[in-house]
């Protein structure tokens, strides 16, 4: 199985956890809502109402690959598995990018004090646990997928055509069975006694 495969559909996850963490960062830190949404406002946070059609995006890009991992199973190439180390490196990595990538396009500068906010060691500790729930979420459904593609190949075969002589047909004469025998006569003695 392709490797490209297996990161199309773990890496929405990893996405889709991160945010998830980013998320419940903001909530913890600013449990005010207008004071959460004035310190989202301050750090560059507008992007956020176009999130979900990047999520759905990503979600399709993932079902798709699922389906792939399933065709490719049902051939006999099973997914690749996933190293746990690469989810643990790969969320706190993107965490941290996404908020430095946050303040500095909001402000204009190479914000590095985005590492000095009170959102980003909870949001960085958050993620470690968010992207084992993400890897956690990737191998179940490509495990899935797999054996989905493996049931769909051990379907049973398809029957084959019988290849039928050109022999001439041979006419067999049956014996003549009286209307009795087969209790069609209409009229005639009753049942117990036409036995």
């Amino acid at each position: 199985m392709r490797r490209g495969i297996t990161w199309l559909v773990a890496v929405p996850l990893l996405v889709a956890g991160s945010q998830a963490a980013h998320g419940l960062t903001y909530r913890l830190i600013y449990p005010g809502a207008p004071v959460r949404v004035h310190a989202l406002a301050l750090t560059g946070h507008g992007y956020l109402s176009q999130l979900p059609l990047v999520l759905g995006v990503a979600i399709a890009i993932a079902l798709v690959a699922l389906l792939v991992t399933v065709v490719d199973a049902s051939r006999g190439r099973s997914a690749r598995g996933l190293p746990a180390w690469a989810f643990s490196a790969l969320a706190p990595v993107a965490f941290a990018t996404q908020e430095l990538l946050e303040l500095s396009l909001h402000t204009g500068t190479f914000a590095l004090h985005a590492f000095a906010a009170p959102t980003f060691l909870p949001g960085l500790a958050l993620q470690l646990p968010f992207s084992l729930l993400a890897w956690l979420a990737a191998r179940l459904l490509l495990r899935a997928a797999n054996q989905a593609g493996r049931a769909l190949a051990a379907r049973p075969p398809a029957v084959r055509p019988v290849a039928v002589s050109a022999v001439a047909p041979v006419a067999v004469s049956l014996p003549r069975l009286g209307a009795l025998a087969y209790r069609l006569a209409k009229r005639g003695p009753p049942l117990p006694f036409a036995v």
